[in-house]
C-alpha cells in the first residue's frame, strides 16, 4: 500500500486483525467473560481479569472498589470497547486483549512445563515457588499473572539464547 493509498482511504492495513468483542458479561469482581469476534483471540470465549488495568490507570479508579458500578459493563462501538456507567469509563478491546494474552490457565501451564521439559520440582526452583504451588497451578483455574509473565519471559529468553547460538 502506498502513501497515496493511505491518504485516499484513511486506513492502513497492517495485516493484523483488530480485536473486537462479540459478547461480554460480568462474572465476578474485576472479571469479564469475553467472547472474541476478531483479533488474535477471535472465536474464543474466556474469562479475563481486568484488575491489572483497573489498578494501573487513574481513569478506572471508580471501578476499583465499586462492584455495582463494575456490574454495569456493556459493549459499545460494535464490540470495539466495553463501557461502564459513569464519565469516560471505557476500555478498548485491544487493551483487554493485551491483558488476556498475559494470562495463563492450568492447561497452558502444563503445556509450558512439557515444552520446556520441566519437572514440577524444576519449575518450582525456576519460578521461585514451592512444589505444592506448582501442583496447584496444574489444577483447573487461573495461574497467577506474575507466574504467567515469568513463564513467557523464560521462553522468550530461551528463544533469544537459541537464536544467538545459531
Amino acid at each position: 500500500m502506498s502513501e497515496t493509498d493511505i491518504l485516499d482511504t484513511g486506513v492502513l492495513d497492517t495485516g493484523v486483525p483488530m480485536a473486537r468483542i462479540a459478547a461480554a458479561r460480568v462474572v465476578g469482581p474485576s472479571h469479564l467473560e469475553i467472547t472474541w469476534a476478531a483479533g488474535n483471540r477471535g472465536g474464543r470465549t474466556e474469562t479475563v481479569d481486568v484488575a491489572p488495568l483497573i489498578g494501573s490507570y487513574k481513569v478506572y479508579r471508580p471501578l476499583r472498589s465499586d462492584a455495582a458500578l463494575f456490574a454495569t459493563a456493556r459493549l459499545i462501538d460494535e464490540g470495539d470497547a466495553i463501557a461502564w456507567d459513569g464519565p469516560d469509563l471505557e476500555m478498548s478491546a485491544d487493551l483487554i486483549e493485551t491483558i488476556a494474552e498475559q494470562e495463563m490457565d492450568s492447561a497452558e501451564f502444563a503445556r509450558f512445563l512439557k515444552r520446556n521439559k520441566l519437572t514440577q520440582e524444576a519449575a518450582a526452583a525456576l519460578l521461585g515457588r514451592s512444589r505444592r504451588q506448582i501442583g496447584y497451578y496444574l489444577n483447573p483455574g487461573p495461574v497467577p499473572r506474575i507466574v504467567a509473565l515469568a513463564c513467557f519471559g523464560y521462553e522468550a529468553l530461551a528463544a533469544r539464547r537459541r537464536s544467538d547460538a545459531a
